[in-house]
């Protein structure tokens, strides 16, 4: 790896570590093995390489989401929405970090328009890949209105199911609690 790529997991690093805003540049540059020249060198800034680090941290944070989601055990018992929920509250346990980065994202991208061009294009990967898992059709067969209902709908759910868990992991709905509680909202007998 060249220095650009030690700085990206350098800053990386420190961004599940310390998060975004607390992140120095001598932080990245210990964590990277690189020196300070490098960050101008190779990104113009520390705020560029931690906006970098941030979308990369999100795009890993996309890979694990949807390979737990997809992942589908054939002998897996029990109601499906149920099984959703569950592969996907599991993915706070095991990428915790990743979550949080995601979450310090948008706060970030309050103050950084490229950050907040750059998210807004992966919430729509996002809402397109969730339709595509949650309909079983190919993103590309996928209508916009599709992708406007189902993915949006299940990005919001996901989002606040991400913050009760991340905030309060005690009191937080449990896959069975969600299921139950779409199911009521939607006028379907639980």
């Amino acid at each position: 790896m060249g220095h650009r790529e030690d700085l990206l997991e350098g800053a990386k690093r420190c961004l599940y570590e310390k998060g975004y805003a607390a992140t120095t540049a001598r932080d990245v540059v210990a964590a990277s093995g690189t020196n300070l020249g490098s960050i101008g060198y190779h990104y113009g800034s520390t705020r560029a390489l931690m906006n970098a680090a941030m979308l990369s941290a999100i795009e890993d944070w996309g890979e694990a989401v949807g390979a737990a989601l997809a992942t589908e055990a054939p002998d897996e018992p029990g109601d499906p929405l149920v099984r959703y929920w569950r592969r996907l509250i599991g993915t706070l346990g095991t990428h915790r970090e990743l979550w949080l980065a995601s979450v310090e994202a948008m706060i970030q991208a309050e103050r950084s328009p490229e950050l907040r061009t750059q998210l807004a294009d992966g919430m729509e990967q996002g809402r397109r890949g969730l339709a595509a898992l949650l309909t079983g059709r190919p993103e590309d067969d996928l209508d916009e209105g599709t992708v406007r209902t189902v993915g949006s709908a299940a990005l919001a759910l996901m989002s606040g199911m991400t913050t009760q868990w991340l905030a309060d992991p005690s009191r937080a709905p449990s896959a069975e609690q969600l299921a139950a509680g779409l199911r009521l909202i939607c006028g379907v007998p639980v």
